[in-house]
């Protein structure tokens, strides 16, 4: 740190105002012409618009309060530590914080970038049980360097040319990922639609051996007398979660739970049908799941599983579409009942599974690369952020550098 800057509590430098919710029994307090943000509204490092705007009569009857143009918010609940600059005066809701500085000695590019820079220690200090929050006193108590204004702004000059490089690269890097992935679900759509000579349609029914929803019959589903065996107990986000192979759990059954559940075997094919929508995996174990998960246990003579799951990730958009528009998204066995998928010889489905396996591991080897490379942009301007607010950044060689690291990482 350098021994010259001034360190001083946030609260003394700057004023920190709260936020609150107009009522929502009164539909007239939200056709008004204010901007009122919450945390969804965060997307960017610039709060241009919000979801929702409010009347003067809004403001004056609740806890909300306008910050002017050109200041920082930041969330001190959900979605802590997030933080923006604002376009327009804008309102906030009780999970944000308004932080406006006291004096011209402040500037406020400086002040959004240093609240950057300890985001992290502000989501540390979260406590709560359902949502993490952080008190008034402890966003007041943050120690501040406080550079004489000219080098408040030869820094900002720095971060921002240098932030600047970093987000062409990130986002190229994020559209290569998104093309890659996008190049997997255009073959494996391609593939299913182009049918050849010798496919027929059938159910999925026609093809297994075993065909049905998981069962867990006791209530309450959670009670502790049910777990802690030796049987995996999968549930939709161990689906969602798996990559082809449903290898990982976090719950098990006892003899007790076992016997008010079914035990499916290695190489079943497990599709959601609630909560995460047509997520597709095969076990690689036996293991008990609940009805929000259909079991397929493939007629191998038949079919092939690899081949099925694809088929079925082939369909998931439809499928996600068809469950909308209940309170909680789901389809059900129903759905697949009478639904008729194309089924190539045995040889050829074994051919195409092995073609598609092929494909998706290139793919997420890609993936891999490029997720390694957003991790590595990120932590390159992290480390910025700690350097500018220690007094260690200096133009000319950090600018360069950054420039060289960013070409390395891209």
């Amino acid at each position: 740190m350098r021994v010259d800057w001034a360190f001083k509590p946030l609260g003394e430098i700057c004023n920190v105002v709260g936020g609150g919710t107009p009522s929502k029994h009164n539909p007239a307090f939200y056709e008004g012409d204010i901007p009122w943000a919450t945390v969804r509204d965060m997307r960017d490092e610039i709060l241009s618009r919000t979801e929702f705007k409010i009347s003067p009569e809004a403001v004056k009857s609740s806890a909300t309060n306008v910050i002017p143009l050109g200041n920082v918010v930041i969330a001190t609940r959900v979605g802590l530590g997030k933080v923006c600059l604002l376009s327009q005066a804008t309102a906030i809701n009780q999970d944000l914080r308004g932080i406006i500085p006291k004096s011209k000695n402040l500037d406020v590019r400086f002040l959004f970038r240093w609240l950057q820079s300890v985001s992290h220690i502000i989501e540390a200090e979260g406590t709560g049980t359902t949502v993490k929050g952080v008190k008034l006193p402890f966003v007041k108590s943050l120690k501040m360097p406080l550079p004489p204004l000219p080098e408040q702004k030869r820094i900002v000059t720095i971060l921002d040319e240098a932030f600047a490089g970093i987000a062409t690269a990130v986002a190229n890097t994020e559209k290569n990922l998104a093309n890659a992935r996008e190049l997997f679900e255009s073959y494996l759509n391609s593939v299913f639609s182009q049918r050849g000579e010798g496919w027929v349609d059938l159910t999925l029914k026609e093809v297994c051996k075993d065909y049905g929803r998981g069962k867990s019959k006791h209530r309450p589903r959670n009670d502790p007398k049910l777990y802690g065996g030796a049987y995996p107990f999968i549930q939709t986000g161990d689906v969602r979660n798996s990559d082809h192979l449903i290898r990982e759990y976090s719950v098990t059954y006892n003899e007790v739970g076992l016997a008010q559940s079914k035990l499916w075997p290695k190489g079943t094919i497990c599709i959601t049908i609630a909560a995460n929508i047509a997520e597709t995996g095969i076990l690689d174990f036996d293991a008990c799941f609940p009805d929000s998960i259909i079991g397929l246990v493939v007629d191998e003579a038949k079919a092939s599983s690899a081949y099925v799951e694809f088929l079925l990730q082939s369909v998931r958009s439809i499928l996600k579409a068809k469950g909308k528009g209940s309170a909680q998204d789901n389809i059900n066995l129903a759905t697949f009942e009478n639904e008729k998928f194309p089924f190539p010889s045995l040889e050829m489905q074994l051919a195409i599974a092995g073609s598609l396996q092929e494909i998706r591991s290139a793919v997420r080897q890609l993936e891999f690369i490029y997720q390694q490379k957003l991790n590595a942009l990120a932590e390159l301007k992290q480390s910025l952020l700690q350097k500018a607010f220690s007094g260690e950044l200096t133009a000319d060689k950090d600018t360069s550098d950054v420039i060289r690291k960013v070409e390395e990482v891209a």
